[in-house]
């Protein structure tokens, strides 16, 4: 009898350990949260959009790469099969304007990379900066003091991960596009703007 009142106490105080039913939907009384931006990001709305418009962009560019090469190919064939009814110097001009031509239009294709690349920089830079308010309220909601990139964290309890949170406020408030910068509410300040610790961005 001893024994078995003895194994139901540690049983009942194991089970007072766990969480009761639909307590990890909610965020747990903690000083700080974690949040995992790059899904913060590429699961909302906002960050949905950008995405796919990059990636749109990037495939018309591959494109457009796949037939300039074509183009310089067959102009490189012509020029070779012309050679032999050209003088040494004629074919060596037009060699070096083909040469020319052709660091010219790589020079053009890489900027309009480098361009798709600082617009995605950009884009997420602005969702980041337009979700600061919205993430500064579910810290205050919660009672919590910071927000932690989870990739910085070593090891933490599920319960204290706002992503899922934050997206679904995220994307109750800008949507699938941010307010017009020009008649947009005015932007909150940043922590450090008054002295304190800055959230969590990229």
């Amino acid at each position: 009898m001893l024994r078995g009142a003895f194994t139901a106490g540690i049983c009942a105080g194991l089970f007072a350990l766990l969480p009761v039913a639909g307590y990890t939907q909610d965020v747990a009384a903690t000083p700080v949260l974690t949040l995992n931006q790059d899904r913060l990001y590429a699961s909302s709305l906002f960050g949905q959009r950008v995405l796919k418009g990059i990636e749109e962009e990037s495939l018309k560019l591959a494109a457009e790469n796949r037939r300039i090469e074509i183009d310089l190919v067959e102009e490189e064939r012509r020029l070779t099969d012309e050679r032999a009814t050209m003088d040494a110097a004629e074919f060596r001009a037009l060699a070096l304007d083909f040469d020319e031509r052709v660091n010219d239009i790589r020079r053009a294709q890489d900027g309009k990379r480098d361009a798709l690349q600082r617009k995605a920089d950009a884009e997420r830079a602005r969702f980041f900066e337009l979700a600061f308010p919205i993430l500064l309220e579910l810290v205050e909601e919660t009672g919590a003091l910071a927000i932690l990139n989870n990739s910085a964290v070593i090891f933490s309890v599920r319960q204290i991960d706002i992503t899922d949170r934050a997206i679904d406020r995220i994307n109750a408030v800008l949507g699938a596009a941010p307010p017009d910068p020009e008649t947009g509410p005015n932007p909150t300040p940043r922590p450090e703007d008054d002295g304190a610790e800055p959230a969590a961005s990229e």
